[in-house]
């Protein structure tokens, strides 16, 4: 579990660690470099799941060594069944990591919604529905193991 205590707000207990795949820890369907440095550290910690439309079709080659478990979704409301999959993990302790139109929803109903703007962009109603907005996926993941960066961005002491 990731304790974090937030000066003017109230502390923030973790358990999970949701992201979406393609646009926040993948570009064309391949991970970034350092994420699964970050993974490893962080699974030692709290339970990493990623859900993803899966794009290109290449998520569970592409992390078969990850330690993560991962949630393919297809079809219509994929913001809807990011929101189910987030409600049936326990959005009171998840933070959830996206940029795309169909993590707009989890990024509302987390804990913690942290919004990426990387490569591809972000959907503007996702900034919107984020507690915090970063440049990169490394950058997302490095507030949990940097807490003192997460209180930073979040205080209001």
């Amino acid at each position: 579990m990731i304790k974090i205590s937030i000066p003017g707000i109230k502390d923030i207990e973790i358990e999970n660690i949701l992201l979406d795949y393609n646009g926040t820890i993948a570009t064309d369907g391949e991970p970034l470099p350092g994420i699964k440095e970050r993974f490893e550290k962080l699974s030692k910690i709290s339970k990493i799941h990623l859900i993803t439309a899966d794009t290109h079709g290449s998520v569970k080659e592409k992390l078969k060594n990850y330690d993560c478990k991962i949630k393919v979704i297809s079809g219509k409301n994929q913001d809807t069944l990011k929101l189910e999959y987030l409600e049936e993990i326990g959005k009171n302790k998840t933070a959830a990591i996206g940029n795309g139109l169909n993590d707009r929803l989890m990024l509302k109903h987390s804990k913690l919604g942290i919004c990426i703007i990387g490569e591809e962009g972000a959907f503007s109603q996702s900034i919107i529905n984020s507690d915090l907005v970063v440049q990169s996926p490394n950058h997302a993941l490095d507030l949990f193991l940097k807490k003192n960066r997460l209180t930073a961005g979040l205080r209001n002491e």
